[in-house]
């Protein structure tokens, strides 16, 4: 880390506090619902806008598994994904952190910490700005759903990790 350090505290990942960057995927009273299947399961409808189509695009489905990192976390990247939105549901009963910025000319100023529930999921819009996924609590697992298709779908950008997460 470097001399000049600036501290950011995540707060709770909410629908519109995050709906600049995204969607948050969650069953909650807030989402459309209604009973499928004989009234023996409740579908929690339409939660997240999958962006794929450019350049010929399709939807990948995988599993990334995470490690969390030592604490305090630095922050020394961002990337993005010019082409595409980019979904991250949880798989276990951990936490996460969630770090953005707004889509476009990358403003370190303008990042912003989540700290995320086990049952909530996000979805980043096309070009929003995100460190990858930051793990708390143990090693994670996330079903994650991209766009796979031509041309370079991630822009990555290196940070001196001035910027630190608190820890608490």
């Amino acid at each position: 880390m470097t001399d000049n350090v600036q501290i950011i505290t995540p707060k709770p990942l909410t629908k519109d506090a995050f709906s600049a960057f995204g969607d948050v995927i969650e069953a909650s009273s807030h989402a459309k619902s209604f009973a499928i299947n004989d009234g023996h399961t409740t579908r929690f409808h339409d939660l997240a806008k999958v962006d794929v189509d450019d350049n010929n695009g399709h939807t990948l489905v995988n599993i990334f598994r995470s490690k969390p990192l030592t604490q305090p976390i630095a922050i020394k990247m961002m990337e993005r994904h010019p082409h595409g939105s980019q979904a991250f549901i949880p798989m276990g009963p951990n936490p996460y952190l969630v770090v953005v910025a707004p889509a476009g000319e990358f403003d370190v100023n303008k990042i912003e910490v989540f700290l995320a529930k086990a049952g909530q999921g996000i979805n980043y819009h096309k070009g929003t700005w995100h460190h990858f996924c930051l793990a708390l609590g143990g090693e994670s697992d996330f079903l994650v759903v991209d766009r796979g298709g031509e041309g370079d779908n991630c822009d990555v950008l290196k940070l001196d990790g001035s910027l630190v997460i608190a820890t608490s």
